[in-house]
């Protein structure tokens, strides 16, 4: 029976045309090679299973090759690519680090550069995993490093390049290795099927190339695994049951689903994937992949960027077709936040649950009703029980112009009725039992939150409206005047929101109006007392702002505001312990008798 080589072996690249992925690095090393331009130490890092190792081989082989190509490859006809390949050559070594860090491995090294090659022109030292040497190691290596003999070249190879040495680095040419994208894993995948024999769907090669996540040398390990499980016909179904991908369709559905509002079919679908044993994270992830790749499918110039098959991509451009980009942004936007949580979650079945149905409601209207809510329209599943319970407040009636006249008679016989009476300056409103609103109170309003300020504020009762003939839009209309009824804790509460609503300019000050309390004197004069001349005279620079302001928020044009300065009166003593003591005992001499009888005396 033939002896059994894995796929990552057996198509392991011999040259560096045959190196996938990796073009613009291979022209590179082929044109040293042919130019004889080699520096004494190479650096190739990148993933893993993107071809690092395998191409400092090629490159080895290439520079001891005695009939190189015009191209810069080896010829592997001649003594030194016959012994590389028979893997006997004494020009080449490979060193692993992982296993060899000390200074003694090292040292060991350093002895064998010393002996010229026997065939060949160069001696080349392969070290893989570099950057587990240890800092001594790395240290002992600096000199050779830098000045090797001549008939000496290094290469070395790492998958983390930051935990190299800065003076290690500077010593050597880098080469950056990429990894490998979904369409060249899919092609190279192709043509190992086509060697082996083996029958094969495109879709289930770009699933094996997405969860290779560009390593080559992953993609052919779950390329042999999914043969073994097919059978010779590596088919879609087959593939993502062997591995234990969500399938693709899913994340259509989900979309499609979420574009009708259906939250009841997204929470039944949600289930019987977590049922399958798929993580709700994983399932958020790969969603929020499918809705980029529908964003790019939107438009034909950046629809290269998606790396699915050609199939696939036909099924992305029809979705894109369907789906507005707002819906796709604020989905993205959604699920990322929820991405974002997921860890921190303590009901993470609960936290995916809400992000699909968010999800399914950026297109709903904003009163559809539905098994489900976003949070920002949770606000109108009480709109009609706030507009029930609010208190029906009485519209103010504009007097008609034909009335004027004897409005203002009626007026004049009633001032003559109440002038040897002591009338208020400010008229007062009157009410009927019948047409005096009700406040209805609750358990939930009891207390003085800010919510419950602010309703108070505006459930206060309104006075008739007076018409006049400034301040409105049309010259011909009656300006209208209100005066409203309003209490010291009115005051004080409009007070401090005009405190915490003044520019920043003015932080200092209004920091210092927030322990002033305003009082009303004579209703609706107001006055308020400062400490010193100092802030008396800033607050008088912004008396009229504050009168506006008063004026708007408590709906009184006839406010008054007058700031007055706090007469000081002398000082009272502060008295310390013992002289409170004498003077309680000049008071109560009990007090001093006790003391004397228990031999007290003061700490």
């Amino acid at each position: 029976m033939e002896e059994y080589i894995v796929s990552a072996r057996k198509y392991r690249p011999t040259s560096f045309d045959t190196v996938v992925g990796q073009a613009a690095l291979t022209t590179t090393l082929k044109n040293a090679v042919k130019s004889g331009k080699l520096a004494h130490a190479y650096l190739f890092c990148g993933p893993r299973g993107v071809g690092k190792t395998t191409c400092a081989r090629i490159f080895a082989k290439a520079i001891n090759c005695m009939n190189p190509t015009a191209d810069g490859e080896a010829c592997g006809n001649c003594e030194s690519c016959i012994a590389f390949g028979e893997q006997r050559s004494f020009n080449i070594f490979e060193l692993d680090a992982a296993s060899n860090n000390s200074v003694e491995h090292i040292k060991t090294l350093m002895e064998q550069t010393r002996i010229p090659p026997q065939v060949g022109k160069y001696k080349v030292f392969i070290i893989d995993e570099v950057h587990m040497l240890s800092t001594a190691a790395f240290n002992a290596f600096l000199k050779t490093l830098e000045e090797p003999p001549a008939h000496v070249i290094f290469i070395l190879a790492t998958t983390e390049k930051h935990k190299i040495l800065p003076t290690i680095l500077s010593r050597c040419q880098i080469y950056d290795f990429e990894r490998m994208t979904v369409r060249n894993t899919i092609e190279h995948l192709k043509s190992v099927a086509t060697k082996e024999g083996i029958q094969f769907e495109e879709e289930a090669l770009a699933v094996i190339a997405e969860k290779a996540d560009g390593g080559m040398r992953d993609a052919l390990s779950i390329f042999d695994q999914t043969a073994s499980f097919c059978q010779g016909n590596i088919t879609y179904q087959k593939v993502i049951e062997d591995l234990n991908v969500l399938d693709a369709d899913h994340y259509f559905k989900i979309i499609d689903l979420s574009i009708e509002n259906k939250v009841s079919d997204i929470m039944v679908l949600l289930n019987n994937i977590i049922n399958k044993g798929f993580d709700g994270g994983l399932l958020i992830g790969g969603l929020a992949k499918h809705v980029r790749n529908v964003l790019m499918a939107k438009d034909e110039s950046t629809l290269p960027l998606l790396e699915v098959s050609d199939s696939q991509r036909v099924l992305y451009k029809q979705q894109a077709a369907k789906c507005e980009a707002r819906f796709l942004y604020q989905a993205l936007r959604i699920m990322n936040q929820c991405d974002i949580n997921y860890r921190q979650s303590s009901n993470k079945r609960l936290l995916v649950e809400l992000t699909l149905i968010e999800v399914a409601q950026i297109t709903q209207p904003e009163d559809t009703p539905s098994a489900g809510r976003r949070p920002r329209r949770l606000k109108s599943l009480f709109k009609n029980l706030i507009q029930q319970t609010q208190p029906q407040q009485r519209t103010p009636q504009v007097v008609p112009a034909g009335q004027v006249q004897r409005a203002e008679s009626q007026q004049q016989i009633a001032t003559a009725q109440q002038a040897s009476e002591p009338a208020k300056t400010v008229p007062t409103a009157t009410y009927s039992s019948a047409t005096r609103p009700v406040l209805k109170t609750s358990i939930g309003k009891i207390g003085n939150s800010w919510n419950n300020l602010r309703e108070q504020s505006n459930t206060r009762k309104k006075m008739q409206i007076i018409p006049g003939t400034l301040g409105t839009d049309d010259p011909n209309a009656a300006v209208k005047e209100e005066y409203l009824e309003f209490t010291q804790h009115d005051l004080e509460f409009e007070w401090l929101s005009m405190c915490n609503r003044m520019p920043q300019q003015l932080t200092a000050l209004a920091a210092r109006m927030k322990n002033m309390k305003p009082v009303i004197t004579t209703f609706p004069e107001v006055e308020v007392d400062v400490d010193n001349k100092i802030m008396l005279e800033q607050i008088e620079n912004i008396k009229g702002n504050i009168l506006k302001t008063l004026k708007h928020y408590l709906h009184n044009n006839a406010i008054t505001f007058t700031p007055k300065l706090v007469e000081h009166h002398e000082q009272v003593k502060i008295l310390s312990r013992r002289e409170q003591f004498e003077e309680i005992t000049k008071q109560y001499p009990a007090v001093q008798m006790l003391k004397e009888i228990l031999d007290l005396d003061l700490a």
